[in-house]
């Protein structure tokens, strides 16, 4: 890898955990980013009172929340360095309780484009050290530059 081609990779390192730091919702939930790679992102997060339903099972919005997260983050580390990424649409289908002591949401980009970037991810709970697939969503996103007021 070139020296410009390292530095681009450490920027979108550094984009995507500056604008991630930036994010209350991510920080409310104590979600944090475990993984950022060209077009993939991991946040994970633990099972808290505060964030579940009334059977004690995390909140699909929880659930909905981090997974819009790392599929939008993933799509971003492919985006150019002025460019600030938003959701335009997503579908969640809730696979099974999201019963377990952590969780693991999952981004990956498909198709990236210069405009629209199409991700999916998925959600894991991890429940006594085994992981189970929760949700998986489709994401599509929206490349934003130039727009006074949004950006990374």
């Amino acid at each position: 890898m070139s020296v410009a081609g390292a530095a681009e990779s450490l920027d979108f390192v550094h984009r995507v955990k500056q604008s991630f730091a930036k994010q209350g919702a991510m920080a409310t939930i104590g979600a944090e980013l475990t993984l950022v790679e060209p077009g993939v992102v991991d946040i994970c997060l633990d099972w808290a009172p505060g964030l579940t339903q009334q059977h004690g099972f995390l909140h699909a919005g929880m659930v909905s929340t981090a997974l819009d997260s790392a599929c939008g983050y993933a799509g971003l580390t492919l985006m150019p360095a002025d460019a600030a990424v938003l959701t335009i649409e997503f579908k969640i289908n809730l696979l099974a309780p999201a019963k377990g002591q952590r969780f693991r949401m999952e981004g990956r980009v498909i198709k990236p484009g210069r405009t629209i970037t199409v991700s999916e991810g998925k959600a894991f709970a991890i429940d006594q050290g085994k992981e189970k697939l929760i949700a998986t969503m489709g994401c599509t996103l929206m490349c934003v530059q130039n727009r006074e007021g949004i950006q990374h």
